[in-house]
């Protein structure tokens, strides 16, 4: 048999394999849901708004904070070590932490650990890029004598109007049924903190923080004492059920259903850390920043491609590991040509 009807016959028996639905997990979770030929949708929008709210704050406004435990300027190599260590240890001890709770409030507690988490980092985070679109503005237009007293009488209305949003934003959230009122604020809050990480942490300790935080998702989620997989586990109905399936996609019987998909707000984060990261690389142009941040985006829907197509198999996959690393490995790549050999 040649190799191009050998490969029909098997496109034929994967189309012809019986579909099976998975679970749904519960409506509150913070992750966005989208059919499967959308996926990259999410993720270029926050990815694009991540990067417009970097470029603002770190080229525009001049805003370059050091963020961190300890200064990479001082430390170097081991700072950003020790960065990364103590970030991926809060992350994964606040994921066991919720377990914990989950296991003994039940899966509702989730809804008051979500709500007050991401009202919190909408507030703030939402205010830290306010105060700098509100500065920008005022520093653009012409001075005049009641200037300062306009932008103080400003800057109180816009801190009301945040609170406000916010708030009501939460309230929508775990009141609507509509999937575009959800997926938007997974959107807005994942493209806030992606944008902000990546302009406030320096560059080798984002490395190691996506690095650490990539190799906890595989372990959160494929271990079977993993936090993820305790939780999913958690609101499983029929864990037998779920077994006989499993055996039955090992055995190529059937494959799950992947054409509507969920992706987790701390995938959309971190991608939008990365490439907020790239735009604002030290010692380059910005245009030869924007061609890295271009070239890791295209890298991390890559990954995240190849991680939807084996979703087929497995009931959840993480999906920081393949695309970030693809991405970290481009921006790296990319970085080193246009520093040391262009």
């Amino acid at each position: 048999m040649s190799d191009d009807k050998e490969r029909e016959v098997n496109d034929n028996r994967n189309e012809n394999r019986e579909k099976v639905d998975k679970e749904a997990i519960p409506h509150f979770f913070p992750t966005f849901r989208m059919k499967r030929t959308l996926y990259p949708i999410p993720i270029i929008i926050t990815m694009l708004g991540a990067g417009i709210l970097a470029y603002l704050s770190y080229i525009v406004a001049g805003i370059q904070i050091e963020g961190g435990y300890f200064s990479e300027a001082e430390f170097g190599f081991i700072a950003a070590l020790l960065n990364g260590l103590i970030f991926t240890g809060i992350a994964v001890g606040s994921a066991f932490l919720i377990v914990i709770i989950v296991k003994k409030k039940g899966v509702n507690a989730l809804k008051y650990i979500f709500g007050i988490s991401l009202l919190l980092i909408g507030i703030l985070e939402t205010i830290f890029f306010g105060e700098i679109i509100l500065f920008l503005f005022f520093n653009s237009i012409p001075e005049f004598p009641t200037i300062q007293l306009t932008y103080n009488i400003s800057y109180y209305i816009m801190i009301a109007l945040i609170v406000i949003f916010n708030i009501y934003m939460i309230y929508r959230y775990f009141t609507t049924v509509s999937i575009i009122i959800k997926n938007f604020i997974v959107i807005y809050i994942g493209l806030i903190t992606g944008a902000l990480m990546g302009i406030v942490m320096p560059p080798w300790t984002t490395i190691a923080i996506l690095v650490g935080i990539s190799l906890y998702d595989i372990y959160a989620v494929l271990h079977k004492h993993g936090p993820i997989k305790q939780m999913i586990d958690l609101i499983t109905e029929n864990e037998e059920e779920d077994d006989q399936i499993e055996e039955r996609i090992k055995s190529g019987e059937v494959e799950y259903d992947t054409s509507s998909l969920e992706l987790g707000i701390g995938d959309l984060v971190f991608y939008s850390m990365l490439t907020s990261t790239a735009l604002v690389i030290k010692n380059l142009f910005f245009l030869e920043n924007l061609i890295i941040t271009l070239l890791s985006g295209v890298a991390i829907i890559i990954g995240a491609a190849i991680t939807i197509h084996n979703l087929k198999k497995n009931k959840i996959l993480p999906g920081l590991p393949i695309s970030i690393f693809l991405g970290l490995a481009t921006m790296l790549i990319s970085w080193a040509i246009f520093a040391f050999i262009l």
